[in-house]
């Protein structure tokens, strides 16, 4: 049996209206303070005691400091999965997120400006995850030999879009030795994926001859370097200075953790991974995350598309009493207009 179908209406009523007022205020809500919210005629008695089992259900929790409850991940869970109202947003307001949006020139811009819209727009932070390299077609690769160790790489891809980075080697290498990996790589690859030009190396490796394997360790080693430091699933983050303002982020030892994860990113990532493997909205309510340093935090993400592919995440991350009926709505929204403008692009 659910915990929706467990409970009575008056209990998901009343679970309703304490989630709702302690999203609005942020403090304990009292029985007295439901009785006159919830639009019930119930008795201070019959409050009470649905107050009571909804706290043996492990629904609501009584701080130590006060007679009042405060949901706990549980509630919110059953709160945002059964009695949560979302209502679609505005035209005009859409209209106004994708004209913010729309001011970027370059795939880059637009990804840091949707990070932006999605902090400044709830008062949180906004994560953005890069387009996956996976959805990279590579049409062309040049090397042109630097200074200490630094090689250029520019990169033709997806239909002429030119791309330049530099990357880090362990040794000096000859242009020759990067002509003729350039040109393997051409020759091999050209119109591949990105993230199969690896194993699509590792794979030939395997059946050629001696003096190609040179030229193969070459071409392997380039390619994880162009994935490494292209950013390839890494992410934008803006607005993490928002989360100060909120009473129940205010513990420094949390904060603290919260923002080393904030700059270490591979924790969010992991986070957003679900979503991208799940092609739909998700919501990570408290320890729902699996990180420690998010249990005072929900995660709303949703999937962007670029050619009616998925190709990055995108969303929210702020305190469990967020309100949700306003957020989800905005990390929607926001997903499809950045997914229109990249696949516009």
């Amino acid at each position: 049996m659910s915990a929706h179908s467990a409970l009575n209406d008056r209990s998901l009523a009343l679970l309703k209206t304490l989630v709702e007022r302690y999203i609005r205020k942020g403090q304990p809500v009292g029985s007295k303070t439901l009785a006159q919210e919830c639009g019930l005629k119930l008795s201070p008695a019959s409050i009470r005691n649905i107050m009571a089992d909804l706290e043996e259900r492990g629904m609501v929790v009584s701080p130590h400091t006060s007679a009042g409850r405060v949901p706990t991940v549980k509630g919110y869970r059953l709160f945002v999965d059964n009695l949560l109202t979302v209502k679609p947003m505005q035209r005009s307001l859409i209209e106004q997120l994708k004209l913010e949006l729309d001011k970027g020139v370059r795939p880059q811009e637009l990804i840091d400006s949707a990070s932006s819209l999605l902090s400044d727009t709830t008062g949180m932070a906004g994560v953005v995850m890069l387009p996956r390299m996976g959805s990279v077609l590579l049409q062309q690769i040049e090397f042109i030999p630097l200074s200490a160790n630094r090689i250029l790489v520019v990169l033709v891809i997806n239909d002429m879009e030119v791309q330049n980075r530099v990357i880090h080697t362990d040794r000096t290498y000859s242009q020759e030795e990067l002509q003729r990996v350039a040109n393997y790589l051409n020759t091999e690859f050209s119109g591949c994926e990105l993230s199969a030009i690896r194993k699509g190396v590792h794979a030939s490796m395997q059946t050629v001859r001696d003096d190609m394997q040179q030229i193969m360790q070459v071409a392997m080693s380039m390619a994880d370097k162009v994935l490494a430091e292209s950013g390839e699933d890494d992410l934008v983050i803006n607005g993490e200075t928002n989360l100060m303002q909120y009473a129940e982020m205010a513990d420094m030892d949390k904060l603290r953790q919260l923002f080393e994860a904030f700059h270490a990113k591979q924790d969010i990532l992991h986070i957003l991974d679900h979503s991208i493997h799940a092609e739909s909205m998700q919501i990570f309510i408290g320890e729902e995350s699996g990180y420690s340093a998010f249990g005072e935090c929900s995660v709303v993400t949703a999937p962007y598309k670029m050619e009616d592919q998925v190709v990055g995440v995108l969303g929210v991350i702020g305190p469990t009493r967020m309100a949700y009926d306003r957020v989800i709505p905005v990390v929607d929204v926001t997903a499809k207009i950045l997914g229109s403008l990249l696949s516009s692009e």
